[in-house]
């Protein structure tokens, strides 16, 4: 695998994850495996497609623990806004399942077909729907696009039931990524780019926040995780040797570092 040639500044390469990650291509791929094993194992506690909202892809699936649940996990999905469903993460939800909460992983519009600003407002309907379905906190987190959407279930302007949110690897200043070649899909502007920015809104009185990124991330990203954390003032964590695409591995294990951020002291 050979990156792509260095040109300063490029803002398409700055957020080319996969161009900097050994076998990425083969990522999607193994997901969606692990993700439809995880769900046939699941049997009568996975939930398929509960509809949320009045959209096609306004569905998630709702995973349940053994007992009652302690609260619940809302997992969003990344592919900058315009990539993959909620079809590919399914066993991302095993390491809150075993701590004993439940955990939604919801679908969205995909650009272009929605703007962000109209994503956003589907995850709060999501997150409203979980938040009457399921007793007990509710966590949001959530990867790169996701880590965006569920920064915004955080910010002030967004009145939602949320006790806590745990962006992994997000996107929370959106003003670079006018100057990319996907911005032709996300058809972002300056006014979107305020609006949508959690690095740009104040987090939300009595919301806890911890924001969680990578090592071995493109330092783009690592500038985005920092902005956030430093305009929110709250922890974040660098998690030593993981990459974009590995990052939310500890979402799997119940014992990792990533779950007790999400669900320790609540």
């Amino acid at each position: 695998m050979t990156p792509p040639p260095y040109r300063w500044p490029d803002p398409d390469r700055d957020y080319a994850n996969g161009a900097f990650i050994p076998g990425a291509a083969a990522y999607p791929q193994r997901w969606a495996e692990a993700a439809a094993a995880f769900r046939q194992a699941m049997g009568r506690r996975a939930e398929l497609d509960l509809a949320y909202g009045p959209s096609p892809r306004e569905r998630l699936d709702l995973f349940l623990p053994d007992g009652p649940p302690k609260g619940v996990v809302i997992f969003v999905h990344g592919g900058y806004w315009h990539l993959f469903s909620k079809s590919h993460w399914s066993h991302f939800a095993a390491g809150p399942l075993a701590r004993g909460y439940a955990v939604a992983m919801p679908g969205y519009t995909l650009a272009p077909a929605a703007r962000i600003g109209e994503i956003t407002a589907e995850i709060a309907r999501a997150a409203w729907f979980v938040g009457t379905r399921v007793p007990g906190p509710v966590v949001v987190t959530g990867h790169s696009a996701g880590g965006h959407l569920a920064a915004r279930m955080g910010c002030a302007d967004i009145p939602v039931p949320v006790a806590r949110v745990v962006p992994i690897s997000p996107l929370s200043e959106l003003g670079p990524l006018l100057a990319t070649g996907m911005n032709a899909t996300l058809k972002l502007d300056e006014a979107e780019v305020a609006a949508e920015s959690p690095a740009r809104q104040r987090l939300r009185d009595g919301v806890g926040a911890h924001v969680w990124v990578g090592a071995g991330e493109r330092p783009a990203f690592l500038w985005q995780a920092r902005v956030l954390a430093e305009e929110w003032g709250c922890p974040w964590t660098v998690d030593p040797g993981r990459h974009h695409f590995d990052v939310i591995e500890g979402l799997r294990d119940p014992d990792s570092p990533l779950c007790a951020v999400l669900m320790d002291g609540l």
